[in-house]
C-alpha cells in the first residue's frame, strides 16, 4: 500500500503552494468586499451570490483539494472519492451560480463573464471529478488533472477579484453599472456587482 501513496506525495510541495494561495486570495477577497462595501450605496444579496461567493467558492475548493491531495493517505480509493465528491458538488454549484447571474438584473453579463463566471469553472470540476474517477487507474493523468484544474480555480479567482477592485475603482458613487461599463471593461462589473 505504501508504493500507492508515493505518486501524491511527489505533489506535496506544488499542494503547498497552491493550498497556501487558496488560503490568502480567500482573506484577501473578505477584505476587497468590506472595502468595496463601504465605497458603494447601490448592492444587493443578488450580485454578491452572483460574483462574490463564487470566487470565495474557487479558492477554497483550491485550498480543500490541496488538503485532500496533502493529507496521508493508505491507498488511492480515499482521495478518489474525495475528489470526486469535490468535482460533483462543484458542477451542482456552477448551475447554481449560472442560476444566479441569470436572475441578478444590475448588470448585463459579456462573453468574458461568462466565460470566467461560468464555462471556465465548469471545465474545471469536470476535470476534478474526472480526476477522482480516474485517480486509481490512471494516477499520473488525474494528479495532473487536479494540478490543472486547482490552478484554474485560483486563476479564475484571481480573475474575478480584480475585476471587483477595477469595476469599483471606476464606478461613479451614484452612477449605474451598466453605464460605468466601458466595452473593453464589461467584465469588470461582474463580481464587483457583488461586492
Amino acid at each position: 500500500m505504501q508504493e500507492a501513496t508515493n505518486p501524491i506525495s511527489a505533489w506535496e510541495s506544488f499542494y503547498v503552494i497552491v493550498g497556501s494561495s487558496g488560503a490568502a486570495l480567500t482573506g484577501l477577497q473578505f477584505v476587497v468586499i468590506a472595502l468595496t462595501t463601504e465605497l458603494r450605496r447601490r448592492r444587493t444579496s443578488a450580485q454578491f451570490e452572483a460574483f462574490g461567493t463564487p470566487t470565495v467558492v474557487h479558492f477554497c475548493v483550491a485550498l480543500l483539494l490541496s488538503a485532500i491531495l496533502s493529507a496521508p493517505w493508505r491507498g488511492l480509493s480515499s482521495p478518489a472519492f474525495a475528489i470526486g465528491l469535490t468535482g460533483a458538488f462543484g458542477l451542482l454549484y456552477t448551475a447554481v451560480v449560472v442560476r444566479r447571474v441569470r436572475r441578478q438584473t444590475i448588470y448585463a453579463l459579456v462573453f468574458e463573464d461568462w466565460l470566467f463566471h461560468t464555462a471556465l469553472p465548469f471545465l474545471a470540476y469536470v476535470t476534478v471529478l474526472s480526476a477522482g474517477l480516474t485517480l486509481v487507474h490512471h494516477t499520473e493523468d488525474a494528479l495532473f488533472g487536479v494540478a490543472a484544474a486547482s490552478m484554474l480555480l485560483l486563476f479564475i479567482g484571481i480573475h474575478n477579484a480584480w475585476d471587483s477592485v477595477t469595476y469599483v475603482a471606476i464606478l461613479p458613487e451614484d452612477g449605474d453599472a451598466a453605464e460605468a461599463s466601458a466595452p473593453g471593461e464589461a467584465a469588470v462589473g461582474d463580481e464587483s456587482q457583488a461586492t
